[in-house]
This record gives structure tokens, sequence and C-alpha cells, in this order.
């Protein structure tokens, strides 16, 4: 019989791939979790991971991994089905992003609506966001590209062209549009890989051939206007940000492209049981203005 212990570190030796550092997430001895490991594979008959230099999880590895997320999901969100029901309240819901900025809005709305739930809101990367939600390790998920749709519902929440910004003295801030192709030897200030806007950064100019200049890579994604602001390099900005933004005087620029835009897309699990409070802010979400900033009604 296959513990659920057994089957909880696996997941993790899997989004890792690496023996030493798992053992340090789940603060375990790494000699134990090998052996947890190997009785795990000895009872399914079928080895796991490829262990010829680093440790990679194989197909049979992959094919597991799913129908493990998808009952240690089910078993989790039955946990939190029954204390919902057991506390007559509204529950938790747990929202992921790849950045809060955009969702201040319908956040706070929310937490007045609604000031007894109790919101999780956790960073993900885009590719991770299908398995987390097909595993229903979280609720929600809100994108601003596009995510493997598998097992999944959607609705879009906004479509947007994405700006170029730079400093007020920048040469090219007078021009009503620019070209990717005259964009070549600019300083930019960017996201790190994986995220949206590098992602669209990197995509624009590999279909001209060209390689963006990076000089700025972040993490902190509030600071990228900042930093254009300092005159570091130019950015790439989104149209939402453009108009919410007054801290700095920053000068915003076309870009001569129709492909320079980004979808703002909210993520569920299609057959994941959604707690009352998941199911009300997907409502707050779904229902809010997002081209003035405001609630479509009075209403969360």
């Amino acid at each position: 019989m296959m513990e659920l212990n057994a089957l909880r570190q696996f997941l993790v030796v899997a989004r890792l791939e690496h023996l030493s550092r798992a053992a340090q997430e789940l603060r375990v001895a790494q000699p134990s979790l090998s052996r947890t490991i190997a009785r795990l594979e000895s009872e399914l008959g079928a080895p796991l991971f490829d262990r010829s230099g680093r440790l990679r999880l194989n197909d049979t590895g992959k094919l597991f991994r799913g129908y493990v997320e998808r009952c240690l999901g089910e078993l989790d969100a039955g946990r939190r089905a029954v204390a919902e029901a057991g506390s007559k309240g509204l529950g938790t819901v747990r929202l992921a992003s790849e950045t809060f900025l955009t969702l201040t809005g319908p956040l706070a709305a929310f937490k007045r609506a609604h000031p007894t739930v109790e919101i999780e809101l956790d960073w993900t990367p885009a590719e991770d966001m299908a398995r987390r939600l097909r595993a229903q390790d979280v609720d929600l998920c809100v994108a601003s590209q596009p995510i493997d749709a598998e097992g999944l519902e959607a609705v879009r929440l906004l479509d947007e062209e994405v700006w170029l910004a730079m400093p007020f003295e920048h040469p090219l801030a007078g021009r009503a549009s620019v070209s990717v192709e005259a964009l070549g030897d600019q300083p930019f200030v960017s996201a790190r890989r994986g995220h949206w806007q590098r992602r669209l950064l990197d995509r624009l100019f590999a279909a001209r051939d060209l390689t963006p200049k990076i000089v700025c890579e972040v993490d902190e994604l509030s600071a990228i206007v900042d930093l254009i602001s300092a005159g570091l390099g130019i950015g790439l900005v989104p149209g939402i940000a453009r108009r919410a933004y007054t801290r700095a005087p920053l000068a915003c620029v076309a870009v001569d492209s129709p492909d320079c835009r980004r979808a703002l897309t909210l993520y569920w699990g299609a057959d994941g049981h959604l707690s009352t409070a998941a199911r009300l802010m997907r409502t707050t979400i779904t229902d809010w203005n997002w081209t003035t900033g405001e609630p479509l009604d009075n209403g969360a």
C-alpha cells in the first residue's frame, strides 16, 4: 500500500529533480528520501527517474506524477470542503499569478466585500500554473501569457497593447511609434526569463533575427518602471500599468508590431471543487472593469 507521505515526497523530488535539494525542502535525511523513492519504484515495478548523470524524471515518472497530483489534489479538496461545511464559513481562496500589481483593485474590492475570507496569494510562473491547477494546489490563476488549457477553464479578462517606456529626454521619446529593428542597440530593463514581459521581448526580437540588449534583469517587477525612469534603459510596460503608474515621469511610445500585446486570462480547474470563497473571487475578477479599473457594479 502506497503511503500518502511517500507520494508527496515523490512530487517534490519530481519537481526539483535533485535529491539533496528535495531532502532539504522536505526536512528529511537524503538517504531516507532515496529509500522512499526506491520503495515506490519497487511497488510500481518500474523506474520513475533516469539516474545517468543528473536525476531526471522519465516518461513513466511524468505519467505517474499526473495521477499523483490529481489524487492528492482531490484528497486536499475533500478536506477543504469538509472544513468549509463544518465551519459554515466561506473558506479560503488560493490565487496564483505572475504579478499581483495588476490585481490590487479587484483584491481590495473582494476583501472589503468579504472581510472574513482568507486569501492566500502565491507568485507562480506561467509554466507551473496548469500543473498546480490540475493538482488543486491553487484555486485560481491569472496569467499574462497562454498556458496549457487541457483540463482547465478560462476567461479572457483583458487584451491590451504593450508600450515601450523611456525617460522623456530619450531620443525616441518624441515618436508616435518605433519599429523593433530600431531598438537593436538600445539597452533594456526587463523581467527575468519566463515572465510574460521577457518572453514578449524575446519573441519580438527573434522574429526579426535580433537579440535584445538586456542590461538589467529584475525579479521585482514594480522596480522596472523606476529603473527605466532612472535612465538605466528602456522597457516594455502593459497599458494598464501605463495608466496607473504616476510615481515616475515616463514617455510611452507604441511599438510598430501587431504582436506587441498581452492577454490577461483567469484559469481554474474544469473538474476541481471550488470553495465558496474561490467562486466569489472568480466572480469579482471576471466582473471587474479592467478598462476603468473599477467594478462593473456595486457588488463583488
